[in-house]
């Protein structure tokens, strides 16, 4: 069966749109679409997105929006980078931009932008064998990644991009010796806390992706320089000539395009500083990027190999997750999310997914202390990089395991999707009580019914005199919700 998807990556320097039509894995590109709004260049000295460059941004998403419609959601992602990490003001933006899309944006940490990136490098190459450095340049942030095969093992996200070091250090255009020597000098200093891990006895092949890189490569290429790779040698021998030419619009190089040419000397420095700093000698230039790693990414979740998964899985063995036990919750809470989904409005796959994921690590805090343990676990996964989440999904399950017992901080549950989130954590608390033997022991039928925000709980009576601790948290339960909007009723029969 052929499905079309899509991906929307709202950069700092541009935005990039791909749709592909995909048929048992494979992926055919039917439609690309990139847009230069420079989102990192509008962000003010208060930290807030500028109007006028966030106009310039929805603008082109009122176009892009034409082109996404009819699509399915989980057949859409839509992510924002550096410059909406940036923006204080960031939340606004995103509401805005999913009123126009029709589909929901992510923000996600660099880290994951790192992963993606790789996966989109990664699947452009012939797999083979190498371990591999790979570089993205984007607009607010280099990303540095090293890998083998489709999966990343080192992954950095360095605060320095294409449009914020052309701006602080080629103001106007301006080009000269010794701003293009402070360039790399900035640039190698922000390098320098992690270089060690990215030298060349760490990969075998480097390789450059992002449009600063692509650039730089078809600059070179059409001067007599080899096709497909970026030396030393030529980079030494471009920052000569822009030097020589000193204004950018002086620049006699038919390969750079118009639209390129204010942020090129920016990406021109931060990759000599790349050079430098990691001792390349030579790169390979790469046309996969963030676009193409979201595509295969989504791809993963259509045939249900979900990187979150692994990610969840990993988190409860290094955090030494006890998993008879939360199986068992996770378990139950399924069947207890199973029965009002629906009538809750809870029913969607990323809500039941979350609750899942909430079941199986709602004890992950207790690595660092057993006291107040749920504080501990909403803490690490609130701070933590977690492959595959959005920094919204990551914060909601956050949310779940701190809830997930004691008093609720009626605090957290802010926002539209509130009130749904406050219902996920009431059906993981009650999955809590009623494991609390933390043993195999049968827990008998449970009948769950809604009306609005009163939910009640048929129960045996028997079962509960045979567990009368249980009996006392479902009475504890019952009182922690009336600060809550929503109040338990346990019934007994």
């Amino acid at each position: 069966m052929r499905r079309q998807l899509a991906s929307l990556d709202l950069g700092s320097n541009s935005f990039h749109l791909l749709v592909v039509n995909e048929r048992d894995g494979h992926i055919q590109v039917v439609d690309k679409y990139r847009e230069m709004v420079r989102l990192v260049a509008g962000l003010g000295s208060d930290g807030n997105l500028d109007q006028e460059t966030e106009t310039k941004a929805l603008d082109c998403l009122e176009r892009l929006a034409e082109r996404l419609r009819g699509l399915k959601e989980e057949n859409v992602r839509i992510v924002g980078t550096s410059a909406l990490r940036q923006a204080k003001n960031s939340a606004r933006f995103i509401e805005k931009a999913q009123r126009i899309l029709g589909h929901p944006v992510e923000l996600i940490g660099g880290r994951e932008e790192a992963r993606l990136i790789y996966l989109g490098v990664s699947h452009s190459l012939e797999d083979n064998n190498d371990r591999r450095l790979v570089i993205d340049i984007g607009g607010g942030s280099t990303e540095l990644i090293i890998g083998r095969h489709f999966g990343p093992e080192v992954m950095e996200s360095v605060h320095m991009g294409c449009v914020a070091m052309s701006i602080r250090c080629f103001p106007g255009g301006k080009i000269g010796r010794r701003s293009f020597e402070h360039a790399v000098y900035l640039g190698r200093q922000e390098l320098e806390p992690v270089s060690l891990h990215f030298q060349p006895e760490n990969w075998e092949t480097a390789i450059g992706a992002s449009g600063s890189v692509l650039a730089i490569e078809e600059v070179l290429s059409g001067n007599g320089y080899p096709a497909g790779v970026i030396t030393a040698e030529g980079l030494e021998w471009l920052i000569s000539y822009l030097i020589e030419a000193k204004q950018i619009e002086l620049v006699n190089l038919p390969q750079l395009s118009e639209e390129r040419a204010p942020v090129f000397c920016g990406g021109v420095a931060i990759l000599a500083a790349v050079f430098a700093e990691l001792n390349v000698d030579y790169m390979h230039a790469s046309t996969g990027a963030l676009r193409e790693g979201l595509i295969y990414d989504l791809l993963g979740r259509v045939h249900q190999a979900d990187i979150r998964e692994a990610t969840v899985a990993s988190l409860r063995s290094r955090y030494h997750v006890e998993p008879a036990h939360t199986d068992r919750v996770r378990d139950l809470v399924m069947i207890l999310h199973a029965q009002v989904a629906k009538v809750w409005k809870i029913a969607d796959e990323e809500d039941a997914a979350l609750l899942r994921w909430a079941g199986d690590l709602h004890e992950i805090g207790m690595d660092i202390s057993h006291s107040q343990y749920h504080k501990h676990g909403g803490y690490l996964l609130l701070s933590m990089d977690m492959l595959g989440f959005s920094r919204r999904d990551q914060s909601r399950l956050a949310t779940l395991v701190r809830s997930h017992r004691r008093k609720v901080p009626m605090d957290l549950f802010t926002g539209e999707d509130a009130e749904a989130l406050l219902r996920l954590t009431v059906l993981l608390r009650l999955a809590v009580v009623l494991r609390r033997s933390r043993n195999n022991d049968v827990v008998p039928d449970i009948q769950l019914k809604t009306h609005g925000d009163v939910l009640q709980i048929k129960l045996s009576g028997a079962w509960l005199n045979e567990h009368p601790l249980t009996r006392l948290d479902l009475e504890q339960e019952t009182e922690f919700l009336t600060h809550t909007p929503i109040s338990l009723k346990v019934v007994e029969v």
